[in-house]
């Protein structure tokens, strides 16, 4: 009994971490409610852009296109 112990590896808590994110099916439901999120946050922020344009504020379009930015870099960051 005491031999099984000795030979199974302890495995870190990144690793473990690591492992489960990685894990097939687990995480797939979740990347679809995130990836939906995104699309609905990109489609708000297209409408917002489009608002910001036609209201010829600079600031108002400079502010939206740092949001669009940001969105798109955690957008591909998670994919």
């Amino acid at each position: 009994m005491e031999n099984k112990q000795s030979e199974q590896k302890d495995i870190s808590p990144a690793e473990a971490v690591l492992l489960g994110a990685l894990g097939p099916g687990v995480n797939g439901p979740t990347w679809n409610t995130l990836k939906t999120t995104f699309l609905m946050l990109g489609l708000s922020l297209a409408v917002m852009l489009g608002l910001a344009f036609s209201s010829s504020d600079s600031a108002l379009t400079l502010h939206v296109l740092f949001l669009v930015l940001i969105t798109a870099g955690l957008f591909l960051l998670l994919s």
